[in-house]
């Protein structure tokens, strides 16, 4: 699957920056804010980056069905997943885009059986894209520059960092688990950029205590495992995709073991 999955980050990422075009329209004028039936906040740059990625993936591979946040929030979950999909999130983040901190991304998986096996995330105002697909493969691109393999590093034994949420964050639980590393130091990032933090070398731990769809992490996971990374639940169990609601269990990301 080497040549095929070549030719599908090439898809992705070329829908991602397409994408990423559309959100900084929006980003740029005033935003109009509206609530979703789960009260969560939703924009037209989410919508318009939908209809973008979903547009370009379709023509380009039309035999891979698509599962989509705001087709999905409209129309309703499928009651079964396919063996495989594309999973996007066509803005993540959107509570950091509203409060215009930069901090958003647009996240592209693909699953196979259940597994991320091809990532793309692109940081629109950063003009940064991580991808990857298949362990050794992860790269980062910065602009019109070429882009660079990453990989992710061993944390050291003492002042790891750890990323988390800015906007979903169980403080308590969060420092139970800041406890169980000494020195570790906090660092504050929104969406699935923490995952590219990993990827880089930049970050070491990602813990996640509450409520995530699969969208939100399947490209980023993807990313994570093709720099040596890894993504489990609580239970020491790979974070799997196409589950029945689409809902994470709590997890923890982490750099090279």
């Amino acid at each position: 699957m080497g040549r095929e999955h070549d030719r599908l980050v090439e898809i992705a990422r070329r829908a991602a920056l397409a994408a990423g075009e559309v959100i900084l329209k929006v980003y740029c004028d005033p935003i109009a804010v509206r609530a979703k039936a789960d009260a969560s906040p939703v924009t037209a740059a989410d919508e318009q980056s939908e209809a973008v990625i979903s547009a370009q993936l379709t023509a380009a591979a039309p035999d891979i069905p698509i599962i989509a946040e705001e087709y999905c929030a409209e129309h309703g979950l499928p009651e079964r997943a396919p063996p495989r999909f594309w999973l996007v999130d066509p803005l993540d983040g959107t509570r950091e885009f509203i409060a215009r901190n930069g901090e958003f991304c647009v996240n592209i998986g693909l699953i196979e059986e259940g597994e991320p096996v091809l990532g793309v995330v692109y940081a629109p105002v950063q003009g940064v894209l991580y991808a990857g697909a298949g362990a050794g493969t992860a790269r980062r691109q910065r602009g019109s520059a070429a882009a660079e393999p990453i990989a992710a590093r061993a944390a050291p034994s003492r002042g790891a960092v750890v990323v988390h949420s800015r906007s979903h964050i169980d403080e308590a639980r969060l420092a139970a688990y800041l406890a169980t590393l000494p020195g570790a130091e906090r660092r504050i990032t929104g969406s699935a950029i923490k995952f590219c933090l990993l990827a880089a070398g930049e970050a070491d731990y990602y813990p996640r205590f509450g409520h995530t769809m699969e969208w939100d992490t399947a490209a980023g996971q993807a990313i994570l495992w093709a720099a040596g990374g890894s993504t489990m639940t609580l239970d020491g169990e790979a974070l799997r995709y196409g589950k029945p609601g689409f809902l994470n269990a709590d997890f923890i990301a982490r750099g090279r073991s």
